[in-house]
């Protein structure tokens, strides 16, 4: 299998809004997601569907959904296309004058969520739940779809009898099945957006770089990171850098205050960093000094697993037989975990899909793809993981690709041969 070579100056443009050069055009994404999940929903017997998933809502509406309060946001869309969104006060005041593009906001109630949970009493989150469903009946009343099955993308029964109450009939799987659906192949924008996280990322593997020195704290250098990565308009919304004893197993507060020491592994994770809301996922791993024979070869075996993983994925390709490459049980260490099967190693070797949420399909690994196969289509995005212990340190390596007809676009690029040394 050969890996997709992109073409003549395809690839990471600029983040800035210019004139004299197409680059990720903003209204066409919105557009492509939207009719990709209408044309999806009108092949069901749906007559709308409420989002309340906050990847979901973004999808359909392109609102900055950074998490909040609970259910204190939620969106309508109907079959014929139109779209009803509440949220809370400032948000939608702030939507309406900032998103032409919507024309029906609405204020909010938080029947699900931190705002019931926190309000201790009983009565109170019922009032809450009952008004949030009575607000969506009386927009599928005005959107003439009332009498119509309603999918909802939470399975949350309090919800789902709420609606009911109303006289809706609900249906979460259906919806949940159709945003699954919509989102797993990446349009052109989308995987433009994933190839720009990847490329700010590496802006923070190069300031990792200069930053690390014996005597540094891990929170100290993955501050300078995260500033790095802010500085080029990313989205922070998870990641860490871990050194020497932390490296493997992984450490539980992940990053920490350790003192780096000369010839320590160190290794950061750049995840849930996120551009117009898609998020990375992407490992490296550097050495204080030049590493030892063992620290090296541990990382060729690192890589060499990633890379036979990498080989074996092409459209029609299924997750099972994808799973294969990934290392067996004694591959996986797991006598050091005192593990006997391998969904119990969760996280230490498999792919999972990325999109505008870290975990998206498909998910490749041996715990679970050997029995419950699907199969790998073109423009599936995803990260792809493996990990080595190094005596008391250990390495991890992470690509970030996209399915192409000839194979996989590696859209990472920070250099995968060696592990980076670091001069101090």
């Amino acid at each position: 299998m050969t890996f997709h070579e992109r073409d003549y100056m395809e690839g990471t443009l600029g983040t800035q809004a210019v004139d004299w050069e197409e680059r990720i055009d903003t209204q066409r994404l919105r557009g492509e997601r939207r009719e990709r999940a209408l044309e999806r929903l009108r092949e069901t017997d749906l007559g709308a569907m409420l989002l309340v998933s906050d990847p979901n809502i973004r999808y359909v509406t392109g609102l900055a959904m950074t998490g909040g309060s609970g259910a204190d946001h939620y969106t309508l869309l109907t079959e014929d296309g139109d779209i009803v969104h509440w949220d809370t006060a400032d948000h939608a005041s702030n939507q309406r004058a900032n998103c032409p593009w919507l024309h029906d906001i609405r204020y909010a109630c938080p029947g699900l969520g931190n705002v019931p949970r926190a309000s201790g009493s009983p009565s109170a989150r019922r009032f809450l739940l009952s008004t949030m469903a009575e607000t969506v009946y009386e927009a599928m009343e005005e959107y003439g779809v009332a009498d119509e099955k309603l999918g909802v993308d939470v399975g949350n029964r309090g919800l789902l009898e709420a609606l009911e109450e109303h006289g809706v009939e609900t249906d979460p799987e259906t919806a949940q099945s159709v945003m699954e659906d919509a989102r797993k192949v990446k349009t052109a924008e989308e995987i433009e957006c994933l190839r720009q996280v990847a490329a700010i990322c590496e802006a923070g593997f190069q300031r990792i770089k200069e930053s690390a020195r014996p005597g540094k704290r891990e929170n100290e250098v993955w501050g300078d990171a995260v500033q790095e990565l802010w500085r080029h308009g990313a989205f922070v919304g998870g990641g860490y850098l871990t050194s020497g004893p932390n490296t493997w197993p992984k450490h539980q507060a992940n990053t920490t205050d350790r003192a780096i020491r000369p010839g320590d592994l160190v290794y950061a994770d750049f995840y849930n960093i996120g551009y117009l809301g898609y998020r990375s996922c992407y490992y490296r791993t550097f050495s204080m000094g030049e590493p030892t024979q063992e620290q090296r070869e541990a990382y060729e075996t690192a890589r060499d697993n990633l890379y036979a993983v990498l080989e074996r994925i092409e459209p029609g390709a299924t997750t099972d037989e994808i799973a294969q490459g990934f290392p067996d049980m004694e591959g996986e260490h797991a006598d050091y975990y005192d593990a006997d099967e391998h969904w119990q190693l969760t996280t230490n070797h498999w792919a999972h899909g990325l999109g505008l949420q870290l975990y998206e399909v498909p998910l490749i690994w041996r715990g679970l793809s050997p029995d419950h196969p699907i199969e790998i289509e073109e423009g599936m995005t995803m990260a792809v993981e493996t990990q080595e212990p190094a005596g008391r340190q250990g390495v991890r390596v992470e690509e970030m690709v996209v399915v192409r007809e000839n194979g996989v676009e590696i859209l990472s690029q920070w250099p995968v041969e060696e592990i980076t040394t670091i001069d101090y």
